[in-house]
């Protein structure tokens, strides 16, 4: 599975504390292995984000992807509130 990371997606990414931005990559991890995972409460979007997908990452931050044809792409990375 190819993985991108979209260039907004990126920005937040390194705004992120370097705790905040390890669990992501832990969760990218398991994302890899198993995408529907239990810890990631993968599921599908509508409204701003229709036909996108959200994992969780903590508590209340939620990274965005959407299914391309060889991959994925990670669209954004905030929390709960700030995305819906």
């Amino acid at each position: 599975m190819q993985i991108e990371l979209h260039k907004d997606f990126k920005k937040k990414y390194k705004k992120l504390q370097i705790k905040i931005q390890n669990k992501f990559d832990e969760r990218l991890r398991t994302f890899i292995i198993d995408s529907f995972a239990p810890e990631l409460s993968n599921h599908g979007l509508h409204g701003k984000y229709i036909g996108c997908r959200s994992i969780n990452v903590t508590g209340d931050l939620r990274a965005v992807y959407e299914v391309r044809e060889n991959g994925v792409r990670f669209l954004d990375i905030d929390s709960h509130s700030n995305l819906y």
